[in-house]
């Protein structure tokens, strides 16, 4: 009699005890693998999507995937979240089911065993790296206001033409000179340059595109 195969009773589990890595990137075309380059990782989660809320799929598989005693490694706090609360609530979610959380950057580790100067730390530092990405973006808010006072010099800008200019270019289109030379001389594009010549109508159209 042939003896019948017993199952695998240790199909579908995982050893205890992993190091998941967590990546977050803003642009599809970023290099996540450069954020925790050359680090033995048993699995890692990637999401590519802004970090302005907690609301991320590869966020939400890793905090279902973690189990009491694995260790979730990121680059840097930013890549976790973008603001102190998130930050705060994620890693405490984290440490309360025994899951230790570790930030390359920063070299700092909670375990959920951590001292009030850890939780202290975790709100400072937290702090401190949502200041330095707002004041990155008023420096480049800046940067693009000083640049539209410059004629032309942001990209984004769009030239509008005078009444007086619209007019000249629809008597100049009407003799028949070349719309690439005089959308070129104006510095205008050669479809707001249609908009214009279709009649007032279709200028205002132009001036706001």
């Amino acid at each position: 009699m042939v003896k019948a195969k017993e199952p695998n009773v240790t199909k579908g589990k995982r050893r205890a005890g992993q190091t998941v890595g967590y990546l977050r990137v803003s642009a599809l075309d970023q290099k996540e693998l450069r954020q925790l380059e050359g680090m033995a990782l048993d699995k890692r989660f990637v999401d590519k999507a802004s970090g302005k809320d907690m609301h991320r799929p590869q966020l939400q598989q890793l905090t279902e995937y973690v189990r009491d005693g694995d260790t979730v490694v990121c680059h840097a706090m930013d890549r976790l979240a973008r603001n102190l609360d998130d930050l705060r609530k994620i890693v405490l979610g984290f440490t309360d089911r025994g899951v230790h959380v570790r930030f390359e950057k920063e070299n700092l580790t909670f375990t959920g065993q951590d001292s009030p100067m850890s939780h202290l730390l975790l709100s400072v530092m937290g702090a401190f790296a949502q200041f330095e990405r707002d004041l990155i973006r008023e420096r480049q808010r800046e940067g693009i206001t000083l640049a539209k006072l410059r004629e032309g010099a942001y990209t984004g800008r769009k030239h509008s033409l005078s009444p007086t200019q619209a007019e000249e270019l629809r008597r100049r289109v009407a003799t028949g000179e070349s719309k690439t030379a005089l959308a070129s001389e104006l510095g205008i594009s050669r479809q707001t340059l249609y908009r214009y010549a279709a009649g007032p109508g279709a200028e205002k159209k132009a001036a706001v595109s």
